[in-house]
């Protein structure tokens, strides 16, 4: 008699109970993909921080002897932590005038050209010609030049005439210690220094 109570109980009740471990493995299996999802989201967004970090510890010398493609890459770098998207060098041949393509936080599209010199150069006008040219080509709105040495005193007033945001080697050492590329062009045609900066400037990099 017992057996057969203890049967038909179990025949009622079963299938609730199946219900019931189901309903709890799907649970514990939601939890732990939103848990794990979580970990790997945090996990990347340190990694992201990191990097950024370690970008803006490199020092302007350790930027001096780099390729001209790594120099790329690092102000491709630089737009991406300031919150610029749909980043992408596409400097090469065939290039049109851009190196680093983008836009800025608030939308705006932005063409770049890169110019990796040594300090003693100073960046020319038909270099900065060259960029207006990609800036009609690539239907941008922004156009910055970001160089490791300085522009002369006619292609620093160039670009002020021009709208282009010119990034010389002081201002390349603030944007890559923390210094977001839009607050740069507050200070844009100005930072290189008076008379004495670029007697200084002359005496340690020659040109």
């Amino acid at each position: 008699m017992a057996l057969t109570l203890l049967l038909v109980f179990w025949t009622s009740v079963w299938p609730y109970l199946l219900g019931f471990l189901l309903v709890g493995a799907t649970g514990a299996a939601g939890w732990w993909l939103w848990r794990t999802d979580r970990l790997l989201r945090r996990r990347d967004r340190h990694r992201r921080q990191e990097d950024a970090v370690l970008a803006g510890r490199r020092t302007l010398a350790q930027v001096d002897v780099m390729t001209g493609t790594e120099f790329e890459e690092l102000v491709a770098g630089l737009c991406r932590r300031d919150g610029c998207t749909e980043v992408r060098r596409v400097g090469g041949a065939g290039d049109n005038g851009a190196d680093v393509l983008g836009r800025l936080p608030d939308g705006r599209t932005m063409v770049v050209q890169c110019k990796r010199y040594a300090p003693s150069r100073a960046i020319p006008n038909r270099e900065l010609r060259d960029l207006l040219g990609a800036r009609v080509h690539f239907c941008a709105d922004v156009a910055v030049f970001v160089t490791t040495t300085r522009f002369s005193g006619p292609s620093e007033s160039f670009a002020r005439e021009h709208d282009i945001l010119a990034v010389h080697r002081d201002l390349l050492g603030l944007w890559n210690n923390g210094a977001s590329l839009v607050s740069l062009a507050g200070v844009n045609g100005r930072g290189q220094g008076d008379a004495r900066h670029r007697t200084r400037w002359k005496q340690a990099y020659g040109g």
